[in-house]
């Protein structure tokens, strides 16, 4: 974990191919699991925000080269939760064709047309 801006910059942008400006956050956990960093742009700058366990170790997550969490999950995991990884505590993702049906988004479109949504 000696790391800093610069290296973690360059494992996001060269080893992941991501963009690390992109407002995601990422997370680089020690060997031990003793250490973990985050790296996240706030739209001014890298920001880099270092935690160290004083007891136990943080979660066992990997297995995949990259694994995504809701915030909520990292936050969990940054408090030394072992069910993070092991236990799904967010729920998954909605969009809007998941929770409507068709006669509904017929109805949004009819109305964004200017038609009655009526009929």
């Amino acid at each position: 974990m000696r790391k800093g801006f610069d290296g973690l910059y360059g494992l996001v942008k060269h080893h992941l191919e991501r963009d690390p400006l992109s407002g995601d956050l990422y997370l680089f956990v020690s060997g031990n699991r003793k250490r973990a960093k985050v790296l996240m742009w706030d739209g001014t700058g890298l920001c880099l925000y270092a935690k160290r366990l004083e007891k136990g170790r943080f979660a066992h997550l990997w297995g995949e080269d990259t694994l995504e969490l809701t915030m909520a999950e990292l936050q969990l995991f940054l408090e030394g939760s072992a069910l993070v990884g092991k236990v799904r505590v967010s729920p998954a993702a909605l969009c809007l064709k998941c929770l409507t049906n068709v006669t509904e988004i017929a109805t949004i479109a009819r109305a964004k047309a200017g038609a009655d949504p009526r009929r």
